[in-house]
């Protein structure tokens, strides 16, 4: 399976595909990178292979936590333009991606950060013309973020993660190149797999008019429900890995429809306990279920049939359970380890999160805590 695609932007996907970093590079007219991963990832074989592959006169930034923070992104933005770099190399999971993006789009900015928000036009504060080229190479299917035009930081003075957005966020090219998610632990698999459905299934039915999204989201659950479990019993199983980083790319296309509470609640819990991303989506999912049901009734057919499961909102509550099961997903968020001292804030913070505006069931606070406490005691009769 290898393929040329343009849908958000250009993907060269396929196996050793990696081979082709140079000519990105070159294509994008970028010859002094900024190269951004993690810092579990920046030792590994797969990277040092991966920065042989580019100009020896390439910058490697690792310092970037599983969350990424302001921080990162300040400390890679002075590293950018102390080192003169041109272009920004994104290689890793989500929080190198959104990293990446975020430097490349900082390195030319003479605002905050905060300032970029994702909150009505504050897009257009930012000077387009000095954001450099981003090319990103996802070493996890997860978040999409490698498709992507905003990224995910914390604001570490008040524990809340911003999503900051710009059209030119979006990278330029991507390598999506399934070997190199071979090495993804079972738990990273899991956690980043459920991220993916989770995008899909909030896009799907978020109520927005967005035919082609709801189209995409429909897909991706299915590759989703037919590669996950392949793909964390086995990492060595190409076919399952390549359907999930299809997936996570369709994902990301899919929620400009729109996403929802199993979202709103996972952030405030990620920026304040740091918490994985995907396994927090992962616990939340059925709960948030529940809570939607009454108004999701009309759209569980088409997923139930994605899925290949009989039809109905039970059949598909009782296949999340147990595929959250299946691959070791924490049944309770006290199972998690996420405590209840916080759910006021939580629930504040939730409704404030701009993924709820579009989650199909009204959200306020009562419903914001009704989620949370039933997550956390894994009621699902609420």
């Amino acid at each position: 399976m290898k393929a040329n695609w343009s849908y958000p932007t250009e993907i060269r996907f396929g196996a050793g595909r990696i081979s082709e970093l140079a000519d990105v590079c070159a294509g994008a007219g970028v010859r002094r990178p900024l190269f951004v991963t993690d810092r579990s990832l920046a030792t590994l074989p797969i990277t040092q292979q991966a920065l042989k592959l580019v100009s020896s006169s390439a910058v490697l930034f690792s310092d970037v936590s599983p969350n990424p923070k302001g921080a990162d992104v300040a400390k890679g933005v002075a590293l950018y333009q102390q080192e003169k770099c041109d272009g920004v190399i994104g290689f890793g999971g989500g929080s190198a991606l959104d990293t990446a993006k975020t430097i490349a789009f900082m390195q030319g900015q003479n605002r905050p950060i905060w300032d970029f928000e994702d909150i009505g036009d504050w897009w257009t504060r930012a000077n387009a013309d000095a954001i450099a080229p981003v090319i990103a190479i996802p070493t996890t299917a997860g978040t999409g973020s490698e498709v992507g035009r905003a990224s995910v930081i914390t604001k570490e003075d008040s524990q809340e993660k911003k999503i900051i957005f710009h059209p030119k966020m979006l990278p330029v090219e991507v390598i999506a190149d399934p070997e190199l998610t071979v090495g993804l632990p079972p738990v990273l698999t899991a956690g980043a797999g459920m991220d993916v459905l989770a995008h899909c299934m909030e896009a799907y039915c978020a109520p927005n008019f967005h035919p082609m999204s709801a189209g995409i989201a429909l897909e991706g659950m299915r590759l989703v429900s037919q590669a996950l479990v392949r793909a964390v019993k086995d990492g060595s199983d190409i076919e399952a890995r390549s359907h999930m980083l299809i997936a996570a790319s369709m994902g990301a296309v899919a929620f400009q429809k729109g996403l929802g509470a199993i979202h709103s609640l996972s952030h405030p819990v990620g920026a304040m306990y740091q918490t994985h991303h995907g396994m927090t989506n992962a616990v939340f999912m059925p709960y948030v279920l529940v809570y939607n049901r009454e108004v999701i009734q009309g759209k569980i057919g088409p997923m139930c049939d994605a899925i290949g499961i009989d039809r109905g909102f039970d059949s598909l509550l009782d296949w999340v359970l147990q595929l959250r099961q299946e691959i070791n997903v924490p049944h309770t968020l006290e199972d998690f380890g996420v405590p209840d001292d916080q759910v006021d804030l939580i629930a504040e913070r939730a409704v404030a999160d701009p993924s709820t505006g579009t989650n199909p069931r009204v959200l306020d606070e009562k419903g914001a805590k009704q989620i949370f406490l039933a997550a956390h005691s894994g009621s699902l009769e609420f």
